[in-house]
């Protein structure tokens, strides 16, 4: 799908706003009864459809937190009656990992702008909790760099803790090709080493200057929970029913995330500031496709359709429901109002500014499906300034820890 460039924007604006929503508006011959279903599934609404006003902070909490107690409980079920029951744990670890992703991506990030419940000491509270049961980066230290060196001047330059992770995590440089990137990315989800430093490098991250609250809950759950698994001879379930999601496909479905983030600024851009600049370097990711031509044969018909249900099902079901999950789709919304109180109701909100022509700002941008949101950002990596993006200066620049660039 090609991308919609900047451009003049009065006659940017509706093209690019039409290309972008061509796909949703193609599905408008669906039943009408899953037209919202769509909506949250491909991350883009219909011209005309009302907002979900049920969708409020409260409400992805309580999802989010039900997804993962439900994952597991269904795994622990699966588990427990063993045999060919033991196939329920691939639905159970996706609802745990659903709720996993959901809790660190949305509910944990906008605590960190302390925009969740919009209350210092509560959104705080529910910062440590998560950071506590997912053992990420502590909630303080993950607030202070977040906002400091993601949002602030800093965004994309080697301050980054995105660019640090694609950098040192991922090992991908300016100068590679896209096909360098995509065999360093897949080698590195399939790498058992890669996970091990990964899930020690969360570990530290999380440990290190960590609230003694933080400590003291984890210490709590964890310990609580290895001890009486060990004590009554569970272990092995501990270890599928819950490990299985929290460090091996979360830190998949988090360096995933990774890669479709945010893309690299251009080489021998001099005026690196204002929204002009920093609103081109973050764009939606659609998830879907549009749907076969009404106007095809029959029998090609049948099976253009059959093939568009399987990789709706097969192929994009997944990406949006274990790897960009929640408000990820339309990160570039959050990227222009992170302290937005319409933060909850983020589909709606992105296309009502897009509709507006979101003042100030540049164009919305847009790809649809997670490749080929990795390949526009593999593409401006690999044109990226060598200099500017040289790994080996980052010592210079930061003071994170090289273990913190695990995060996201």
């Amino acid at each position: 799908m090609a991308t919609i460039e900047l451009g003049a924007r009065d006659h940017v604006l509706g093209a690019g706003l039409a290309e972008q929503s061509a796909p949703r508006e193609s599905m408008r011959v669906l039943p009408r009864s899953t037209q919202y279903l769509l909506t949250i599934f491909t991350g883009q609404p219909l011209a005309g459809q009302q907002p979900l006003r049920w969708w409020t902070p409260g409400f992805h909490l309580l999802t989010a937190v039900s997804s993962m107690v439900v994952g597991t409980a269904v795994s622990v079920a699966a588990w427990w009656l063993s045999g060919a029951w033991l196939l329920l744990l691939v639905p159970g670890w996706a609802m745990s990992l659903h709720g996993m992703r959901n809790l660190r991506m949305m509910i944990y990030h906008q605590c960190s702008h302390r925009n969740m419940f919009r209350r210092r000491r509560l959104d705080t509270a529910i910062g440590i909790g998560i950071s506590s049961v997912l053992v990420i980066q502590n909630f303080a230290r993950y607030s202070r760099e977040h906002v400091s060196d993601h949002h602030a001047a800093h965004h994309m330059t080697l301050r980054d803790p995105t660019v640090q992770a694609m950098l040192i995590s991922l090992d991908v440089h300016p100068g590679m090709t896209r096909r360098q990137m995509w065999r360093r990315l897949l080698g590195k989800l399939v790498n058992p080493w890669f996970h091990v430093t990964f899930a020690v490098a969360r570990a530290r991250s999380f440990w290190h200057d960590s609230a003694s609250a933080e400590k003291a809950t984890a210490t709590v759950v964890y310990l609580g929970a290895i001890t009486a698994t060990v004590l009554t001879g569970t272990w092995p379930a501990l270890l599928v029913v819950w490990f299985v999601p929290l460090v091996l496909l979360f830190q998949i479905s988090n360096t995933l995330r990774l890669c479709v983030k945010h893309t690299f600024p251009a080489p021998g851009i001099t005026e690196k500031r204002g929204k002009q600049y920093f609103g081109s370097l973050t764009n939606a990711i659609f998830i879907g496709e549009a749907v076969p031509s009404p106007g095809l044969p029959p029998l090609r018909r049948l099976g253009a359709w059959s093939k568009w249900c399987a990789r709706m099902l097969l192929v994009h079901a997944p990406t949006r429901y274990l790897v960009l999950t929640g408000d990820t789709v339309v990160h570039d919304f959050h990227h222009r109002y992170p302290s937005t109180p319409e933060w909850a109701n983020y589909i709606f909100a992105r296309q009502a500014d897009a509709e507006k022509g979101s003042p100030g700002w540049p164009p919305y941008t847009a790809e649809w499906g997670l490749i080929p949101a990795i390949n526009r950002v593999f593409d401006s990596l690999s044109a990226a300034d060598r200099e500017e993006f040289d790994v080996a200066r980052i010592r210079d620049v930061s003071k994170r820890e090289l273990f913190a660039a695990f995060d996201d």
